[in-house]
């Protein structure tokens, strides 16, 4: 791909999540009510950015309905060219797979993306299984009737299953996609606990399990190894929540209706540039002291950026 953005300190990941059922058996569509097709697109986006020195990691997430410009590419199937043209956020990767879905956010946010996490439903319930569960907390009552999820307050230790429910549902309350996003977030802060929680995870051999599972036969050809994911795991878990931070790009509102688009969201310019910026340049985008705990349910213009550790499990 032409036109990426140069080299910066730290490492920068796009984490996908996508729709595939493959991989699923019919009693498990039941189960856990994901449907028998997707649209093969990413329904999760999130850009992770690890420090140069290790010592922090910065998560934003990308709404799916983002109004975005696809970048011109070659059809590798047909041989084709196709000029760049606007779309949502997510049908880059339908069009054009991980490869395309990261070089359409190189260009939007001008953060050059060093490798992507592409998991779909099957890799996904698979690496929480092997991890043994990953805790999560609610101080509400949290019921969707899509995905069947149905949390009481308190915490709990969630499946592979489970936890694919959890981070998809989007209609438990009037948030939807950014109460989701938000519900991602803090499943992440809790990924990040058990790693550092479970000694176990000290082990490169186990980690190279949960490694394994999550990326079954997934192209790597820009992704990661089975030993780059032990690595960046084995950093990972020796950060405290404190040093994690997570926010959503600035939205300024939706878009009026395109023709083929439907209604999307517009980021906020000037805002955005500047959270990206700080990531470009390796810089913090919560104070280190700070004391903001996210809004729940969040609401539509009002992302603010916070610490892990003000959404952690007591």
């Amino acid at each position: 791909m032409k036109n990426r953005p140069n080299d910066g300190p730290g490492t920068n990941i796009l984490l996908l999540g996508t729709d595939s059922r493959a991989g699923l058996s019919k009693s498990e569509r039941r189960r856990f009510s994901t449907g028998s097709r997707g649209c093969n697109c990413s329904d999760t986006m999130m850009l992770v950015h690890l420090s140069a020195k290790d010592d922090r990691v910065s998560v934003v997430g990308l709404p799916r309905d983002s109004r975005a410009v696809i970048p011109a590419y070659r059809d590798e199937a047909s041989g084709q060219s196709r000029p760049a043209h606007p779309s949502k956020i997510n049908a880059a990767y339908a069009e054009g797979g991980p490869g395309l879905a990261a070089h359409t956010v190189e260009q939007m946010t001008k953060v050059r993306i060093d490798h992507y996490l592409e998991l779909d439903f099957r890799r996904f319930i698979d690496g929480v299984d092997e991890a043994g569960g990953v805790r999560v907390c609610t101080p509400r009552r949290l019921k969707d009737f899509a995905t069947r999820l149905d949390l009481k307050p308190g915490t709990h230790t969630l499946s592979g299953g489970r936890s694919l429910q959890y981070v998809r549902s989007r209609h438990v309350d009037h948030s939807a996609d950014f109460g989701r996003i938000q519900r991602q977030q803090r499943y992440l802060v809790g990924v990040l606990s058990k790693l550092s929680a479970d000694r176990t995870f000290a082990d490169p051999v186990r980690t190279a399990k949960v490694a394994r599972a999550m990326l079954g036969s997934a192209r790597v050809d820009q992704g990661f190894t089975v030993d780059q994911l032990v690595a960046l795991a084995a950093t990972l878990r020796r950060l405290k929540p404190s040093a994690t931070e997570f926010t959503t790009v600035p939205i300024r509102g939706f878009g009026p209706p395109q023709d083929g688009l439907g209604a999307t969201l517009e980021w906020d310019g000037p805002k955005a540039a500047k959270l990206f910026g700080a990531l470009a340049e390796d810089r913090a985008v919560t104070g280190r002291t700070s004391k903001v705990v996210p809004a729940d349910p969040p609401r539509l213009g009002h992302q603010a950026a916070f610490r892990g550790d003000k959404v952690t499990c007591d």
